[in-house]
């Protein structure tokens, strides 16, 4: 029994990082894109591992595959492992070689267009050979990608409680709206002025959703989500054609025929810089240093840009 058990383990263990990455993406293509293997070459490996184990994994879901039952608990029983194998092999890779290496690193969708990427061409001036894997999302997502091991390090805006984090600035929201808005030529806006105002805002899963919600409530009104986006870019360009008022940080990049105004009773958001619950790689501590000792020099914090005037010219 023995020997039979260390075999089929054996024949086993090369298949679970296909597996993984199938049962993650839900899709056959696009799982063996992110593995760069041949969509033939990772079904094949899915096939010969539910013939190792004697049960069916996967079944047909719309254009996509789902977990059997059997599937699921597989899963469930065998990612950390395979995301702890990850980790032991870059970790020892990078104790080798501190120079090179990889990291798994989040951010948000409003550092994503100058930011954090000015930060990440600086670290890869100084290091290389060090690789990055790259994810873009919201906090939540990040978070949860940072807790179960999918993530080394991520900025997010809040960052969580639950996790370590380092304080790198904070962030300020602002009421974008038209230039041929009703309040295009104040200075500043009280947030009870906008009860009657139709919002473009992100999914209620963002907490940028959930914080205008929850100010809007304090505020005494609860507000008219016309629009929901999840992309920041696009919200802008729905509130340049006037068809509403949104909430956000001041745009990286230029946004013309836009006025934005600080509003009153809305307070500013923290960026951290959050890490697992786990020691990180030589690799990771190196990126994590990078971005707390540079961070000032790229993410423009609200001591920066205090009670900014209103504008009808290019965001900053």
């Amino acid at each position: 029994m023995d020997l039979f058990l260390s075999n089929a383990t054996a024949a086993v263990v090369p298949l679970l990082a296909a597996f993984d990455v199938a049962a993650r993406e839900g899709h056959i293509t696009r799982a063996a894109d992110q593995l760069g293997v041949p969509q033939s070459s990772l079904s094949r490996r899915l096939k010969a591992l539910e013939q190792t184990i004697g049960v069916s994994l996967f079944q047909p879901a719309g254009r996509g595959v789902a977990l059997t039952p059997a599937g699921r608990e597989l899963h469930e029983r065998t990612r950390d492992l395979v995301r702890n194998l990850d980790d032991a092999i870059s970790t020892v890779r990078s104790h080798a070689d501190p120079d090179s290496g990889f990291v798994r690193f989040g951010f948000p969708l409003t550092l994503g267009p100058v930011s954090i990427p000015s930060l990440l061409a600086e670290f890869h001036r100084s290091a290389p050979r060090i690789r990055l894997r790259l994810v873009q999302a919201h906090g939540e997502a990040l978070a949860q990608m940072v807790r179960d091991g999918r993530l080394d390090l991520a900025v997010m805006i809040p960052p969580p409680d639950d996790l370590p984090v380092t304080v790198l600035g904070r962030q300020r929201l602002l009421l974008h709206v038209a230039t041929t808005h009703r309040l295009g030529d104040r200075s500043q806006v009280d947030l009870a002025e906008l009860s009657r105002e139709q919002f473009i805002a992100s999914p209620a899963s963002y907490h940028i959703r959930q914080y205008l919600e929850s100010c809007c409530a304090e505020a005494g009104f609860t507000p008219q989500v016309a629009f929901e986006i999840s992309e920041f870019e696009t919200i802008r360009v729905l509130v340049r054609h006037g068809l509403g008022v949104a909430l956000l940080p001041a745009a990286e990049t230029a946004a013309t025929d836009l006025v934005t105004i600080p509003v009153s009773g809305i307070a500013d958001r923290t960026i951290g810089l959050a890490a697992g619950n786990h020691r990180l790689s030589p690799t990771a501590t190196r990126l994590h240093r990078h971005i707390t000792t540079h961070a000032d020099r790229f993410i423009a914090t609200t001591a920066s840009r205090q009670n900014p005037p209103a504008q009808n010219q290019s965001l900053s």
